[in-house]
């Protein structure tokens, strides 16, 4: 699998309380929305272009924010490989295979753009980010 474009369609945060309740809780939702076949003329000889519509939803409950990012990937396949996989999503499954590397390739996008709008906002970062710990350092609540 091959990424040749990736694109937000929508980048929306709502926060809809200043204070975090004791019993947050952090919860996110990747759905692909739509799988289809298109033709830009990059794909190599034996591969076909894809367009895939995402959508990324993360909820800080009870009812504190919400994040919701949508947008779409254009991914090249072997032929036989996109010609599965376009048969299968006509049942709304995706084999295993092609799943997982779609899906990574989609976080890898939203995670850095989720981060980024959860610091303006000053919400909890959804994800934890490595820390450097020393002996007498104390722990950071950040």
């Amino acid at each position: 699998m091959r990424l040749i474009g990736f694109n937000f369609n929508k980048i929306s945060i709502e926060k809809k309380a200043e204070e975090l309740s004791s019993d947050l809780k952090i919860k996110s939702n990747l759905d692909v929305l739509s799988i289809e076949k298109i033709d830009i003329g990059l794909s190599k000889e034996k591969e076909e272009s894809l367009l895939v519509k995402f959508s990324y939803i993360i909820n800080y409950d009870p009812n504190i924010a919400v994040i919701d990012l949508n947008g779409l990937i254009i991914i090249s396949l072997d032929s036989k490989i996109a010609k599965d996989l376009l048969q299968k999503w006509k049942k709304k499954t995706i084999p295993e295979e092609i799943r997982v590397s779609l899906f990574n390739i989609i976080l890898r996008k939203v995670n850095v753009k989720a981060l980024e709008l959860e610091d303006e906002m000053n919400l909890p970062l959804h994800v934890p980010l490595p820390r450097i710990k020393g002996e007498n350092t104390p722990q950071d609540k950040a």
